[in-house]
């Protein structure tokens, strides 16, 4: 699951690679066309946009919301900007071995933040 900035072959092509059962759920761009397949197989990136040109943007997120909850998509774009908030849009290392300390440091920080504002929750029978 990722967000539309991701839409494209070489993601899918990825995720096939890595899981062939998997399904990737990523929203097409609003320009996206179905790709020239002469094979006749529909890809999934295929079905995503014939399912929005019949159902509509909506229709087609309340259809993968029933299948494979489209809102966790949401809560990793949600944990991803508050990512980039706190440790901020670039990284300000020179170089790869110092990016990566700075990653590792940022992602940490964002860690305990996020635990500080979760509430514990129990079930009440």
């Amino acid at each position: 699951m990722t967000d539309g900035v991701d839409d494209g072959k070489p993601v899918y092509r990825a995720v096939i690679v890595r899981s062939p059962e998997a399904e990737a759920i990523i929203p097409p761009r609003s320009t996206a066309v179905p790709s020239n397949s002469t094979k006749g197989a529909c890809t999934q990136r295929d079905r995503h946009i014939h399912a929005i040109q019949e159902r509509g943007r909506l229709g087609w997120q309340r259809a993968v919301r029933c299948t494979v909850r489209y809102g966790r998509r949401s809560l990793g774009e949600v944990a991803m900007m508050r990512d980039k908030q706190v440790i901020g849009r670039i990284l300000r290392a020179g170089n790869l071995p110092a990016g990566k300390v700075e990653t590792a440091v940022g992602s940490r920080v964002t860690n305990i933040i996020t635990s500080l504002s979760i509430p514990a929750t129990r079930k009440v029978a």
